[in-house]
């Protein structure tokens, strides 16, 4: 992190053209999870390139179609894809959980995402959230903030970036974890139905 960190306060990333305000969070975002070929001389700025250039090819025409049609940017596909992958292991879920939280983005509610909140806590310890934790000071605090948080909370997988920009097209708007411990949630369209899902 120093290293980007630095890359940043020497304003050598105007080239990159990130989305935001948020420069730091958003060269984070171009770092795509895989296996890469760098010599250890490799210096700062040919790691940032390499992997802002890692990040454009994967962006390809059909991702940028679909990306489009969402009405989102790069960083903000990467923020949300994010949540997705710390909501759910399970890669076949992705696309579900994408699409209720693209629902709730539509509807004007907050995200409610834990995984937001846990990061604003800096602790990963946290198994339930809930009580004091949901009026905690920060713009990833996805309970009193509506939107998205300003930037990733992880670096999302590319599976989890698909899954969002193939999100699946429900009515659903929460979801809980299932009572047998599979991984897999329970989904709702409406808050009655959730609360059945909670008990």
């Amino acid at each position: 992190i120093d290293f980007v960190k630095k890359y940043i306060n020497d304003n050598k990333n105007k080239k990159l053209n990130l989305e935001t305000k948020q420069n730091i969070l958003n060269l984070l975002s171009v770092f795509m999870p895989n296996t890469y070929n760098l010599y250890w001389t490799t210096s700062a700025k040919k790691l940032v390139y390499k992997m802002h250039q890692e990040y454009n090819t994967f962006s390809n025409q059909a991702r940028l179609t679909k990306l489009e049609a969402l009405h989102l940017t790069r960083n903000e596909v990467s923020t949300l894809a994010a949540i997705v992958q710390k909501e759910t292991y399970r890669t076949d879920e992705m696309p579900v959980v994408a699409g209720a939280y693209l629902n709730r983005l539509r509807k004007g509610m907050p995200l409610q995402a834990d995984p937001t909140l846990i990061y604003a806590m800096n602790d990963n310890s946290i198994k339930r959230v809930g009580g004091a934790m949901l009026e905690v000071e920060s713009p990833y605090n996805t309970y009193k903030y509506k939107g998205l948080p300003p930037g990733p909370i992880c670096t999302p997988s590319a599976k989890a970036i698909d899954a969002v920009l193939n999100y699946s097209k429900h009515n659903y708007i929460y979801f809980c974890a299932k009572e047998v411990f599979s991984g897999y949630h329970n989904f709702a369209s409406n808050f009655g139905q959730h609360q059945v899902n909670a008990r």
